[in-house]
């Protein structure tokens, strides 16, 4: 496999010389879509559902299916004689254990089993089969089948295979639901047109249950190189375009027909693309220059080299989630004292309400609005924060210059973490709309500046907890703040996630000269 990290996308663009802008276009400042381009972001499009997690869930919930179904029939016609049991226990667990591993062995644990019917039901019918023969096996052979009741063996295994089988047709149901509505399909987008792409989208059209829908082809050149239809495919647009289509629409997947060897348009493509939360993949199902089998992964059976992966995925998301929603919830508990008596200081300190709520960019540059104690004066407020607060700056209040020093003020973004969901306990710090450094924009002053968008942003970050939080008064402050926000992108963990958590009180005790 081949992936670049941010650090050699920008090695490679500073590397090399490409006309034009080095960048390609703003990211904060929207481009207008052609027709057929809006009217596909228009769409109504469902969140996706990970085909990975999926199969994680039904594992677990098999498990815990046959397992409640053994209890439950020890428990109606055994527990009154013989009470707890430990032999009959490890039997239903095993069974329950040997069950998923039976599934797993008939290919029972992907999309396409889920939506089938009959062939469904007989994978599950065989593998419980095989389980309880296996079962019968091992309890004649060491001697025990003595020891079980013959009657709940067989409550377990009628009673079980009729649990198993209820729950994959409601199962089916479902999975048919969120197949309808896109949410285990990858929305993809094809960019560079002509013949490249043409086979491109034949050779994805001819992959039987494939999961990946292209809804269009972005690509730079003029009309009589790049038809405005490929494979009945319309074009949507410039790839600058690409970039805001993306941001209006769910797009999961970029494949780029280029060839391998045309290094400079690739590198052209990958500089505007690189800041956006999905899978850019290179085509190489047409390439004379060949890599090792290993270095591709593939989309059905068409070969791939992998550029860009989203920065979480699967199981990712669905930790770093839970993870915000406890340890968030339990935060918030537990520092409400804190919270309460600081906004009585804020409400006795200065006329105005407690809390001040602010537009900032958030995941994928959406626009999300955060909650903050309130530290200025009501009528000296700057919501889009175009005026940076300096040392002693008359526009804070007395309450205002403490809670700021400390970070009390950051503490209602836990409300954004816990109930609103658009901010995450650690995570790239969001910045306000027209936050300045040397009086120019942040995206002005950093290439690539809306990479650090690739992820939810965070009450605290890999950047605060080393010295780079407060005022952004020079290019290189808000530099060594991206830098360490992409860092921890690309290095994301939970276990990370909590190394800056516990960091965070001691960077505020011992890292307070830049925060005013």
């Amino acid at each position: 496999m081949i992936e670049m990290s941010t650090r050699d996308m920008l090695r490679a663009v500073a590397d090399t010389q490409v006309a034009g802008s080095a960048w390609g276009p703003h990211p904060g400042k929207p481009l207008p879509l052609n027709e057929y381009a809006t009217a596909v972001a228009a769409q109504a499009v469902q969140p996706a559902m990970s085909p990975i997690v999926l199969a994680g869930v039904v594992r677990l919930s098999e498990f815990a299916l046959v397992a409640i179904t053994g209890l439950a029939a020890y428990g109606i016609y055994l527990f009154g004689a013989l009470g707890f049991s430990g032999l009959y226990l490890t039997a239903i667990f095993g069974i329950a254990a040997a069950t998923v591993i039976a599934l797993q062995a008939a290919d029972a644990y992907n999309v396409n089993a889920f939506r089938a019917a009959a062939s469904q039901l007989g994978r599950v019918a065989g593998a419980w089969v095989v389980v309880f023969g296996f079962a019968t096996s091992v309890s004649f052979f060491f001697k025990l089948d003595q020891s079980f009741s013959r009657v709940w063996f067989a409550m377990f295994f009628v009673t079980g295979l009729v649990v198993l089988s209820v729950f994959r047709m409601i199962l089916r149901s479902v999975v048919l639901r969120w197949t309808r509505a896109g949410r285990l399909e990858r929305r993809a987008v094809i960019v560079g047109g002509g013949p490249a792409a043409e086979r491109l989208i034949a050779a994805l059209h001819a992959q039987k249950d494939g999961d990946v829908r292209i809804y269009g082809v972005f690509d730079d050149r003029a009309d009589d190189r790049s038809p405005s239809e490929v494979a009945g495919l319309r074009k949507l647009g410039p790839v600058d375009h690409l970039v805001e289509f993306a941001r209006r629409t769910r797009v999961d997947l970029v494949l780029v027909s280029l060839p391998v060897t045309a290094e400079t348009r690739v590198l052209t493509m990958l500089r505007k693309l690189w800041v956006l939360p999905v899978d850019i993949r290179l085509s190489a199902h047409t390439a004379k220059l060949r890599f090792r089998p290993r270095a591709y992964s593939y989309i059905g059976n068409v070969p791939v080299l992998d550029i860009f992966d989203k920065p979480l995925a699967d199981w990712d998301v669905v930790m770093k989630w839970v993870f915000d929603k406890v340890v968030g919830t339990l935060a918030l508990i537990a520092l409400s004292p804190v919270m309460l008596a600081t906004a009585i200081a804020v409400k006795l300190d200065s006329k105005g309400p407690v809390l001040f709520r602010q537009k900032r960019f958030g995941f994928n540059n959406e626009l999300i609005e955060v909650f903050k104690f309130r530290s200025m004066y009501t009528d000296m407020s700057d919501a889009g924060a175009a005026k940076l607060v300096t040392k002693d700056d008359p526009r804070v209040t007395r309450v205002g210059r403490f809670i700021r020093k400390t970070s009390l003020d950051e503490l209602p973004q836990l409300f954004n973490v816990v109930f609103k969901g658009n901010l995450s306990l650690v995570g790239p710090r969001p910045h306000a709309v027209q936050a300045k450094a040397a009086e120019k924009l942040y995206d002005d002053v950093v290439d690539g500046y809306f990479a650090r968008h690739r992820v939810k942003p965070g009450i605290t970050g890999w950047a605060q907890v080393n010295g780079w939080r407060g005022e952004t008064d020079t290019p290189e402050k808000i530099q060594r703040r991206v830098e360490h926000d992409l860092y921890y992108i690309e290095n994301w963990s939970v276990m990370f996630d909590i190394t800056i958590l516990a960091m965070t009180p001691v960077s505020l005790l011992s890292k307070r000269e830049n925060a005013y």
